[in-house]
């Protein structure tokens, strides 16, 4: 009898009964696979892993429970209905009875995915946490061209596009945009909102090539998820948490001419001082009816009708300002206001090689005020107000003295420094410094770069701190002789910092006299139990016979591990070589800096 043998009819116990095999699952729900899959990515099922494969590695293992939950779904029922209609057009069609084919494609059954919503996302913070992949996958269906092929039709890239910029007019008007970042592969940005940092990531525009290797019917089915509802009902559930009414009505000018983040931004501004008017006409009228003074007008279509008339109908760039009059609410915090206020003071320009939506959306999250080249934009490029113009070129020809002329990677190096950096290094025709990633902590991963420490000092000088200069330690900045020379305190200040620095010396070396005593007297003890000739020795050779330290702190690991466990033994082994590997990259990135500096200075 085999080992595992189970007689028949006995139940199945562990992992034979926990998990099922993806072919089990297939002949149990009696679904074709490709319906399968969209049924597991639409409910949120996915592969597990157990411990102990019974059917072989080879196979893909889902959870019963799981299983068991899909066979009671109305979504299945449902898809059963439409492929048994599809059938009924499928025989009129091969009938040639074109009357009752055309009939029953009139009333082909469709299915929501709005309870899907409420059951995987009980609560809206449950969604914002989810909101990553979704907004990754919008935006590159969005870059992506229309292929009837891969079954991409045109109105789904629309689609995408304006859900994209509808999130980005949210984020953008609440100022809740924190970092971003430009790689190979896109631009990364990430958002706050209610406490949830949101980070996703934006192709380049450029010409999108559809590689062949790709299962699209896969992602067409998260983007169906995706677009049809999560982002959906999170841009509804947003824009009537700031009074807005969704979805937004734009434009069509400024549609035509590809500017609909401009357009949603005016939208929002334009649904403000409705709202503000019919505030005040209802505080007006409430005031007039107490007195009992004038008739009763309606006071927000008098102010709607002069704001039709102070707008020129063949301007659409004259309708509202862009964002400039924020909403001032007591409800945002200090990383909120300091965004606000990074580009208040500054009007920026956009020629035209620059990536214009990309800015469009960030200079406006941090208080700028920006126009473009081109139609629809609010502003010309002849303004003499405009204090920078944004410029991707080797050179630029005509030049107006009341502006700086900087490259693009100025505005992403400000948001992510918090500051306005010094222009000088971003100036037109000049090799830029290092983007470097606002994701990555150089402190923990032990290598600082040198643009950074600048920075660094930058932010300390802009919130008026004192850092110490490159080559002079902590120690030396907090001497009070040396504070005193620079004038960062006065000479009462100095004298009583001076005396609180000799009294916390003479503690530590109190404390580092009876910490010697302890182990001379430690030793003393064990020499007695052993030799007793050794304690003149031991007497007379005092501080050189101390213990070294770093013997005693190898003694204790080795000592430690022996009381781990093997699991244990091979996590700390694991951290042991990821140390090393850091400590190996950062070697390297100091020896390549090394060599750089040296190439500069034969190169000089």
């Amino acid at each position: 009898m085999p080992k595992h043998y189970r007689p028949a009819g006995k139940k199945k116990e562990g992992n034979a009964a926990r998990y099922i095999t993806r072919s089990q699952a297939v002949k149990y729900l009696q679904v074709s696979l490709s319906l399968f899959r969209k049924l597991c990515i639409l409910k949120g099922i996915f592969p597990r892993e157990p411990k102990k494969k019974v059917k072989g590695n080879h196979h893909t293992y889902y959870h019963t429970k799981d299983i068991l939950f899909l066979k009671h779904e109305p979504l299945l029922e449902k898809f059963r209905e439409m492929r048994a209609y599809e059938k009924k057009i499928k025989k009129a069609v091969s009938k040639k009875n074109r009357d009752l084919a055309e009939r029953l494609l009139t009333r082909k059954p469709s299915y929501t995915l709005d309870m899907l919503i409420r059951e995987r996302y009980p609560k809206f913070i449950d969604a914002l946490r989810d909101l990553d992949d979704c907004l990754s996958m919008v935006h590159l269906f969005a870059a992506l061209p229309a292929v009837e092929r891969e079954k991409i039709p045109v109105n789904r890239v629309h689609n995408c596009r304006r859900l994209g910029h509808e999130w980005q007019a949210y984020i953008s008007r609440t100022h809740g945009l924190r970092k971003t970042f430009i790689s190979v592969k896109g631009i990364y940005y990430q958002a706050e909102i209610d406490g949830q940092k949101i980070t996703w990531l934006t192709p380049h525009a450029l010409q999108q090539v559809l590689p062949d290797d790709v299962d699209y019917n896969i992602m067409l089915t998260f983007l169906e998820f995706y677009e049809a509802s999560n982002i959906s009902f999170v841009n509804f559930k947003l824009y009537h948490s700031i009074n807005v009414k969704y979805p937004p009505i734009l434009d069509p000018r400024l549609e035509a001419v590809a500017a609909d983040l401009y357009a949603l931004s005016r939208y929002f501004d334009n649904r403000a001082f409705m709202t503000e008017s019919k505030v005040t006409s209802s505080s007006e009228s409430d005031v007039s009816k107490d007195l009992g003074k004038g008739p009763n007008y309606d006071e927000s279509e008098l102010r709607l009708a002069q704001l039709q008339q102070q707008i020129p109908s063949n301007e659409p760039g004259a309708l509202m300002h862009l964002l400039q009059n924020a909403m001032e609410t007591d409800e945002d915090d200090a990383e909120t206001r300091e965004c606000k206020a990074l580009f208040k003071d500054i009007k920026l320009f956009l020629s035209r090689e620059v990536p214009r939506e990309s800015l469009l959306f960030v200079i406006p999250a941090f208080g700028g005020i920006v126009s473009w080249d081109g139609e629809g934009a609010p502003f010309k490029e002849t303004e003499q107000s405009i204090t920078h113009q944004i410029v991707d070129r080797p050179t630029q020809g005509h030049k107006f003295l009341s502006r700086e002329y900087v490259q693009p990677q100025w505005i992403y190096d400000c948001v992510n420094a918090r500051i306005l950096l010094p222009v000088e290094e971003y100036l037109v025709g000049r090799i830029p410094p290092p983007h470097l990633s606002p994701f990555v902590d150089n402190e923990a991963e032990g290598y600082v770069p040198e643009y950074a420490e600048t920075i660094k000092r930058l932010q300390a000088a802009a919130r008026k701190e004192v850092l110490p200069m490159p080559g002079v330690g902590k120690e030396d900045l907090d001497d009070p002789q040396n504070l005193l020379v620079e004038g960062v305190i006065d000479r009462a200040e100095a004298i009583e910092a001076a005396e609180k620095k000799r009294k916390m010396s003479v503690l530590q070396k109190q404390y580092h006299d009876e910490l010697k005593k302890e182990l001379q007297s430690t030793q003393i003890s064990a020499a007695l139990d052993g030799n007793k000739e050794c304690v003149s020795e031991l007497i007379d050779t005092g501080e050189d016979s101390l213990p070294d330290l770093s013997q005693i702190s190898k003694d204790e690991d080795s000592m430690s591990k022996l009381g781990m466990s093997r699991k244990k033994q091979k996590l700390l082994k694991a951290m042991e070589i990821g140390k090393e590997q850091k400590q190996a990259r950062v070697r390297l990135l100091e020896e390549r800096k090394r060599r750089a500096e040296e190439g500069k200075k034969s190169g000089k």
